[in-house]
């Protein structure tokens, strides 16, 4: 057999046998709903810590002890929902969405910024911004390399009701540089209904980019320095969570919760341009109750990705799902978690340094946060 035939069925040998996840499980502490989270340094120890948008506070968790550090408390008389942290040429900057009603599509939702003492543990200054109403999901989102934009989605268009009338505004906000200031606002996207979440990307060059899921299917939003950004559709189902990946052939996968809080994932390949609309739909996994997270990274070490999908309905869960084929037609479930914890927010993240991607889940009805130990 020639040596060049053995070389070329490598990646397909070792993508055969996929090493079964196995993580362990650390709570590290209880919580009221755990609506939102972040992973970012706070204190620039060179850590990544732990930042939670609580029904009332915001907190972030000291790598490695998990200590608490309350940094906001009641920012409005409603609940805080989400939560965004980043970075930004040595400091974190970390903002929250709060006045959580979505049944209110007038008059609900709050945007601050939350502005850091000297002493990060401390209660750090909330910034009132503009915003939407049904303020739901945000983001730092790469512009540049030295600007990050905070990107806000609210789940409804202003005036909705049934999902339906004018389409949900996504704003972008650029920071000033005394975030005292106002902020410069524009439009990422205002075409979608039910706009459950959305993705910053970072395809090659292309770093300010988002993917944003909608009862309409996903969209394909681009910042351009001169003419701002604009917007392509590339699917038709409609999505509740959205995250991309990359296969074992290097192409780039979408995960996606389907429909809004649905009971079914899917994965999307093409091999057209990622900008295209020839996106093709695979269902994965379905059966489950209100889908509410999807993680996309290499947990297994394989060198290519897999999807993590949480749930948080009557019987609340967690699954890996990995291809098994370099071009994602086949695709293995494995139970992570059961009732251990009902799925509000999750994210990936090496917390401790030995390059094995662990997962922090944070749990509605079973009111706790999670650390999922990566020790494969």
């Amino acid at each position: 057999m020639r040596p060049s035939f053995i070389l070329g069925l490598l990646p397909w040998l070792a993508l055969a046998v996929p090493p079964e996840p196995k993580f362990r499980i650390q709570e590290i502490d209880k919580v009221d709903i755990g609506y939102g989270l972040a992973i970012a340094d706070v204190d620039g120890d060179g850590k990544p810590d732990i930042i939670l948008a609580d029904q009332k506070t915001v907190q972030w968790y000291h790598n490695p002890d998990w200590k608490k550090h309350i940094i906001a408390r009641n920012l409005t008389k409603l609940d805080n929902v989400c939560v965004a942290a980043q970075v930004v040429n040595g400091h974190c900057e970390i903002a929250v969405g709060a006045g959580w009603n979505p049944s209110d599509t007038v008059g609900s939702g709050a945007v601050f910024y939350l502005q850091a003492p000297a002493d990060p543990t401390q209660l750090w200054e909330a910034i009132p911004l503009p915003y939407e109403p049904t303020v739901h999901r945000m983001h730092w989102v790469q512009i540049n390399s030295q600007r990050w934009d905070l990107v806000v989605q609210p789940l409804h268009g202003r005036g909705n009701k049934n999902t339906a009338g004018v389409g949900a505004k996504a704003l972008a906000y650029e920071k000033p540089a005394n975030p005292h200031d106002p902020w410069k606002v524009t439009v990422m996207n205002d075409t979608g209904h039910a706009t459950h979440n959305f993705q910053p990307l970072h395809w090659e060059n292309e770093v300010s980019a988002t993917l944003s899921g909608s009862k309409e299917g996903i969209w394909y939003n681009l910042y351009d320095a001169k003419a701002g950004w604009h917007s392509t559709q590339l699917t038709t189902v409609g999505v509740g969570e959205v995250r991309d990946g990359k296969l074992p052939n290097g192409s780039t996968f979408l995960a996606t919760v389907e429909p809004m809080h649905g009971n079914t994932a899917a994965v999307y390949t093409t091999t057209a341009e990622r900008t295209s609309n020839h996106w093709q739909r695979q269902e994965v996994l379905h059966g489950f109750k209100e889908g509410h997270a999807v993680a996309i990274a290499d947990f297994l070490g394989t060198g290519s990705d897999q999807a993590m999908i949480g749930w948080r309905g009557t019987e609340p869960g967690i699954r890996l799902l990995t291809p098994l084929d370099p071009a994602g037609q086949t695709w293995r479930t494995s139970v992570i978690a059961n009732q251990e914890i009902a799925v509000e927010d999750f994210k990936a993240a090496d917390l401790n340094g030995d390059g094995k991607i662990d997962l922090i889940v944070a749990g509605r009805q079973t009111k706790n946060l999670l650390i999922f130990w990566n020790e494969r």
